[in-house]
């Protein structure tokens, strides 16, 4: 029997499925963090150039690769509700934003951390790591352009037109290493393979699904919020038990 996924695009649809997936997906989570930091910080080698610092990685670049991988899933939703109009598209996309802005963050501060022993400075204007602080202002500035229009679904458009207009700054994140003399190094993991020994590519992986599983289930809880304060007024929320609860 065919799933039809246009059913889940309705909000009241929608929130109790998410609420079915928040906490398998915040155990999950919670599970795969225990083993990748068992496996980056216990069971990984010392590396032979950086040491221990280098573990920082398991961290780092989960990180980065999620505030990349969040800005493009919510200019997806943004391309949604643009083309189609869907309700759905517009709270998605709100409640993607303060979690890639929390993995920039991450991101941007453990790399200044692993930047102070490696390279000597905090922070370099080097071209990944100004591209990546852009990203941050992106996050920011999409959450206050939301704060700023007291109409849903007008402040859905716009911040669906400046997450599409600043997507263009993923792809110079991650080819800033090859297009321009950068600190950072080449990416040691590749569709072709990796460079990096066994056991520490298995903790950088483990701890990304760790990191993913994590912002699924924040953003799910996030927009089950957001769906009960936009269609506070529909018959279908007055029915639901934390609502008569309240």
């Amino acid at each position: 029997m065919a799933l039809n996924w246009y059913r889940f695009s309705s909000p009241a649809t929608f929130y109790p499925l998410a609420g079915r997936l928040v906490p398998l997906f915040g155990w999950g989570a919670a599970v795969l963090a225990a083993v990748g930091l068992w496996l980056g910080f216990v069971v990984a080698p010392t590396d032979f150039q950086q040491g221990e610092v280098y573990r920082i990685i398991f961290i780092h670049v989960p990180s980065a690769w999620m505030s990349m991988f969040l800005y493009v899933v919510m200019a997806f939703w943004g391309a949604l509700l643009l083309g189609f109009n869907t309700r759905l598209s517009g709270m998605m996309a709100q409640a993607i934003a303060p979690t890639g802005a929390l993995m920039t963050f991450i991101a941007l501060w453990s790399g200044a951390l692993w930047g102070r022993p490696t390279w000597g400075t905090y922070w370099a204007w080097d071209a990944r790591m100004t591209s990546e602080l852009i990203l941050l202002f992106l996050y920011f500035g999409i959450i206050a352009l939301r704060q700023a229009i007291g109409d849903p679904r007008r402040a859905d458009r716009a911040c669906a037109v400046l997450a599409l207009v600043g997507v263009v700054n993923i792809p110079i994140i991650y080819f800033s290493v090859k297009w321009w003399n950068t600190l950072h190094q080449g990416a040691s993991v590749k569709l072709t393979g990796s460079s990096m020994e066994t056991t520490m590519l298995a903790g950088m992986l483990v701890m990304s699904f760790a990191f993913w599983f994590y912002a699924i289930a924040v953003v799910l809880a996030r927009v089950r919020t957001i769906v009960l304060e936009r269609e506070r007024g529909a018959a279908w929320v007055a029915e639901l038990p934390e609502a008569r609860s309240a």
